[in-house]
């Protein structure tokens, strides 16, 4: 089954899942903090309100400087975060998904060392995170809440997989 596949058929807490994944395995590009988004990911296993929490995360991010030299990556990241819908239901959810799916595509086309511009099936960091999507989607379409555990853990091999992409391009340009 596809990516879009995946996302129209998810319920409510698939799709705040494949969000959250998203912008979690991105937002190491806005913070260091990889505790950031854990309350996040506590709301959707006990399905509590994340509004709150949300707003937190929010507040921690902060807009974006102007001048600040933020790259296009990290606004992108940021931009997922901050465009999170604080009530889990309706239309607005499944937006933020898909939005989020296609921007942490993004993410990973801007870092991708193979250069930005091939096929994304070309695209090494890219592949990856597709992967990463679907693999997320179709653990809580299979197992529900008891595959969030284990989306959390995918999205922590992402994040720790960019945060490495980052890393070896700031030493490379040092």
């Amino acid at each position: 089954m596809s990516l879009e596949e995946l996302i129209a058929q998810a319920d409510a807490r698939g799709l705040a899942a494949s969000g959250l994944a998203c912008s979690d395995r991105c937002v190491s590009l806005l913070v260091e903090d990889d505790e950031l988004l854990r309350p996040l990911w506590a709301h959707l296993v006990d399905d509590s309100d994340w509004s709150e929490s949300l707003a937190k995360v929010r507040a921690a991010l902060g807009p974006a400087e102007p001048g600040s030299g933020e790259d296009e990556a990290a606004g992108v990241a940021r931009r997922m975060l901050l465009s999170a819908p604080a009530e889990r239901d309706g239309d607005a959810l499944r937006e933020w998904a898909e939005a989020c799916s296609s921007a942490s595509l993004r993410v990973h086309r801007l870092l991708d060392p193979a250069g930005g511009d091939g096929v994304d099936e070309e695209l090494p960091l890219v592949a990856a995170e597709l992967g990463r999507q679907t693999v997320v989607l179709q653990l809580l379409a299979e197992h529900g809440s008891q595959g969030l555990r284990r989306a959390l853990d995918v999205s922590g091999e992402g994040r720790r997989v960019l945060r490495a992409v980052v890393s070896r391009r700031a030493r490379a340009q040092a």
